[in-house]
């Protein structure tokens, strides 16, 4: 049980890779706290995972602080602490910088981005106190590459995440506080699953490994960096991508 008696924050955890981490950390001890704006799915994954372990899925749009704290400050309420902060909840884009309005970008930037930030910005007054913490921002292979199929939008924001990782790894590290970024490939997820089939097998066919990622593929890195096996890396970004960053 590499999380006994943890409490992890886990956003967008209502389907796709956030669920898969939600269920692994369940499975390994963790009390979770999913949030997401879906309400089908979150009820469907609190009955699902439930019996892994103790869960709330709570609904809240992290763009909005207020909700955001109103999570927090119930979880601490219930469990006493926060250990581990995924922020893992994204929206996808294809905008080329033609097509690119203002509106969108702000859009991405708020989810990717601006949300993640702040978020860490709460949390981190409750790890300061408890002298311990876990952040795992959720970056993508497109942070490296500038976007292959992905829009440049969504290809900054998760460039900014590793920015964030790097920054907070700095000025957290004395208070124990550990700060890593995993980078994903093309993952099959709902975020994938419209793609076009001729997208797909384009990318199968880049990724050294053969094959597209799974949800749990990336999940049991996120675990490695959320337990103890990682307590001496901060700062780090992790690929997980089939070996599609070492390039052709």
């Amino acid at each position: 049980m590499k999380l006994a008696d943890r409490v992890a924050l886990v956003t967008g955890g209502a389907r796709g890779i956030g669920k898969s981490i939600a269920e692994l950390f369940l499975r390994e001890g963790a009390k979770v706290i999913i949030i997401d704006v879906l309400d089908d799915e979150l009820a469907k994954v609190r009955e699902e995972l439930g019996r892994f372990g103790e869960i709330m899925a709570v609904k809240a749009d992290i763009r909005r602080r207020e909700e955001v704290i109103k999570v927090l400050k119930d979880a601490v309420e219930r469990y006493g602490r926060i250990d581990i902060l995924v922020n893992n909840a994204g929206i996808f884009s294809t905008s080329s910088i033609e097509d690119l309005t203002e509106e969108q970008w702000d859009k991405v930037m708020s989810v990717n981005l601006k949300a993640a930030v702040f978020l860490c910005k709460e949390v981190v007054e409750y790890m300061k106190r408890q002298g311990y913490g876990k952040i795992i921002n959720m970056s993508s292979l497109a942070a490296h590459v500038g976007g292959i199929f992905a829009g440049v939008d969504y290809a900054v924001s998760k460039a900014g995440l590793i920015c964030l990782t790097k920054s907070l790894a700095r000025r957290l590290a004395k208070y124990n506080i550990l700060v890593n970024a995993v980078a994903p490939g093309v993952i099959e997820s709902p975020m994938t699953a419209p793609w076009p089939e001729e997208i797909k097998r384009g990318f199968i066919q880049k990724v050294p490994l053969g094959r597209l990622g799974k949800p749990e593929d990336v999940a049991k890195v996120v675990l490695f960096l959320a337990s103890d096996d990682s307590n001496y890396m901060t700062g780090q970004v992790i690929n997980v991508d089939g070996g599609m960053s070492i390039g052709p």
